[in-house]
């Protein structure tokens, strides 16, 4: 009796799953990360950005009854780990971000806008530095009107 086969027996299964294994298990270690990781510097570095210009806008928006400002300080030794926004005057802190592990952030590290959205005395005047995977990402706030800049790639 000779019939068709209509499935594949549990051994031919096993076999094919071991043979898939054994080439992930080898493929897997060699796969580059680097252009993730180049992604993950730039979001970061222009979520850094907006943050900083968020800030700017709230000390603009809430200047009548706030004339300390907004700050944004980058947290945890050079390369930082994470940032917060804060209200000057109450010294709550309106929000906060962590940054991956694999993401180098330095440089500048307080930058303090008054009610009229420039930098005030006391902020940094280095800019921020964002890296990964060999892309670096400059955000650079100019004092004199508050403005921020990300360059880079």
């Amino acid at each position: 009796m000779t019939g068709k086969r209509t499935a594949y027996s549990l051994v031919e299964m096993i076999v094919v799953v071991m043979i898939l294994g054994a080439i992930a298990f080898i493929a897997i270690p060699r796969i580059n990360f680097t252009g993730l990781y180049r992604k993950q510097a730039n979001a970061i570095a222009k979520q850094i950005a907006t943050d900083l210009r968020r800030t700017r806008t709230l000390a603009i928006s809430y200047a009548a009854n706030n004339t300390k400002g907004y700050y944004l300080q980058m947290v945890g030794s050079s390369p930082y780990a994470s940032y917060k926004i804060v209200d000057t005057n109450s010294a709550a802190t309106v929000d906060t971000l962590t940054i991956d592990s694999p993401i180098s952030c330095t440089g500048g590290s307080l930058f303090k806008f008054g009610p009229l959205g420039n930098l005030l005395s006391g902020s940094s005047a280095t800019p921020i530095s964002v890296s990964s995977g060999g892309k670096t990402y400059t955000i650079t706030v100019i004092s004199a009107t508050g403005i921020v800049q990300c360059a880079g790639g």
